[in-house]
């Protein structure tokens, strides 16, 4: 399936931080005949919708009673479902909650989309690997082993496992995004990422906070992720929508790890400033359950023919300071 201005397309989480760039790039592809489902509440994510063009809005909470009613405008028959609607606070503690807004929603809404053979494409979490103990590979065929930190992180893994039990993964695409960041996050508090907390204190204090080490084989500001900038992971997600072939699990990160100092050291050179870092402790509550090492091996991404280079830590971070977070900007402004 290519996209095409006359494809009907349903992005939950539409409003979010990844699920609003997939519809600005979705429009830049000429595709507007999109229905949007989110959940708006108090905060500012709204602001991420007014520059998008999409045909209709639907609140989760009224989405899955009207998939089969609905026609026209509305939710009826789709071309492609991209579900990012989700929990993605991984210190929420509400286990019931989560359970019924990550699993179960999803069950319910994979399992429509493939009665009505629409393709399905969703939002797992790189979080489901835990601590690594088990590797990071998104071909492992025995998705048992794995143990994710904390409840978000199980929340995705019980639906990748209830897929792979009900053989739908060969059908659907599940997408274990790495360390996101860029345009149309602030709205996230907490979960936003770190360049945009950095660059908050960079404009109060002039320096940057970092999360000391609290493991012997890791010096402060060593501990590494894979950082993936928004646009690429955009750009992936899309790809693999596209490409009918491609099923099962898939990573989406950058396939290279950096350090919290190197991620650092980029904000400043983009903002102009020296680099001055401070370290702090790690709060009790998140050392038991602290990734120190985060990497996408993307090989089975690339199987399918997904040939765009990914953007460097420093061109990527560049990009976000500089026309996004000087002027408070989003996607599409």
């Amino acid at each position: 399936m290519l996209l095409s201005p006359e494809s009907r397309i349903l992005v939950t989480g539409g409003a979010g931080f990844i699920g609003s760039a997939v519809v600005w790039e979705l429009n830049q592809r000429g595709c507007e005949n999109i229905v949007i489902s989110d959940r708006l509440g108090t905060d500012e994510k709204w602001r991420n919708l007014v520059a998008l063009k999409y045909a209709d809005y639907v609140d989760g909470l009224d989405l899955l009673a009207a998939l089969p009613k609905v026609t026209g405008a509305g939710p009826g028959r789709f071309d492609l479902i991209v579900h990012l609607g989700a929990c993605s606070a991984t210190t929420e503690k509400d286990s019931d909650y989560l359970m019924r807004n990550n699993f179960d929603y999803t069950r319910q809404l994979c399992q429509w989309a493939l009665a009505q053979d629409t393709r399905f494409v969703y939002a797992s979490s790189a979080a489901t690997y835990g601590d690594g103990a088990h590797g990071m590979d998104d071909q492992l065929q025995d998705l048992s082993v794995l143990r994710p930190l904390n409840m978000y992180g199980y929340s995705k893994h019980l639906f990748d496992q209830y897929a792979a039990k009900q053989g739908w993964l060969e059908k659907i695409v599940g997408l274990k995004y790495f360390n996101v960041y860029g345009p149309n996050e602030d709205h996230k508090a907490d979960m936003r990422s770190v360049v945009h907390k950095a660059w908050g204190q960079i404009r109060s204090t002039g320096r940057i906070q970092l999360f000391r080490s609290h493991r012997p084989d890791y010096e402060d500001g060593k501990q590494q992720r894979d950082f993936l900038y928004v646009k690429d992971a955009i750009r992936m997600t899309l790809h693999l929508a596209q490409t009918h072939t491609a099923g099962g699990l898939f990573n989406l990160g950058s396939g290279v790890p950096h350090t919290w100092v190197d991620l650092a050291e980029a904000i400043f050179a983009a903002a102009g400033l020296p680099t001055d870092i401070e370290f702090v402790d790690m709060p009790e509550a998140l050392r038991a359950k602290y990734q120190y090492f985060t990497c996408a091996d993307i090989s089975k991404l690339r199987s399918t023919g997904y040939k765009d280079e990914v953007a460097s830590l420093a061109d990527s971070v560049k990009d976000y300071v500089v026309n996004y977070l000087v002027d408070d900007r989003r996607l599409g402004d």
